[in-house]
C-alpha cells in the first residue's frame, strides 16, 4: 500500500494528468497482447497434448470437496464482476461526450461492443486456459505454461 501511494504521489504531480488519453491506448494494447499470447500458448498447448484436459463441469469432486468447489465458482463469479467494474467511470465518459448523436445512444452502442469484446476474451482466455491442463490449470494464464515451474 505504501508503493502504491507513492505511485500516486507521483502521478499526482504530472500536469495535465487528464490529458493523458495514449495512456488509455497502450494499456488496452497490453491487454490484448496478454490475452493473445494467452490463447496462442492454449492451443499450442492442446495441440502439443493432442487433447483436451478436464471437462464442462470443471474440476472433479475428489481433486476438492463439493464446498471447495461451490467456493471455487463463487470465487469465479465474483472475479467476473469486478472485471466489469468499470460502470463508475462510464457517467465521467458520458459527460465529455458532444451532442449529436446523443449521449445515451453512443453510449449504448459503447458499452454493447466494449462488454461483448471484452466477454468474448474472457471466455476464450478461460477456455485456452482450462483446456490444456484440466483440473491442474493455473490460477493466472500464462503460469501454467512452464514459465514460472
Amino acid at each position: 500500500m505504501i508503493g502504491f501511494g507513492i505511485v500516486e504521489i507521483i502521478f499526482s504531480q504530472i500536469k495535465e494528468f487528464d490529458q493523458l488519453w495514449w495512456l488509455s491506448i497502450v494499456a488496452s494494447v497490453m491487454s490484448f497482447t496478454y490475452s493473445t499470447i494467452g490463447l496462442g500458448l492454449g492451443v499450442a498447448q492442446i495441440t502439443a497434448n493432442g487433447k483436451i484436459g478436464g471437462s464442462l463441469t470443471g474440476i472433479s469432486i475428489g481433486t476438492v470437496t463439493q464446498t471447495q468447489k461451490v467456493w471455487r465458482s463463487f470465487q469465479a463469479l465474483g472475479d467476473i464482476a469486478f472485471a466489469y467494474s468499470y460502470s463508475i467511470i462510464l457517467i465521467e465518459i458520458q459527460d465529455t461526450l458532444k451532442s449529436p448523436p446523443s449521449e445515451a445512444k453512443t453510449m449504448k452502442k459503447a458499452t454493447l461492443v466494449s462488454v461483448s469484446v471484452t466477454t468474448l476474451f474472457y471466455m476464450l482466455c478461460g477456455a485456452a486456459g482450462y483446456a490444456p491442463f484440466g483440473d491442474m490449470a493455473s490460477g493466472n494464464l500464462l503460469t501454467g505454461f512452464g514459465f514460472y515451474i
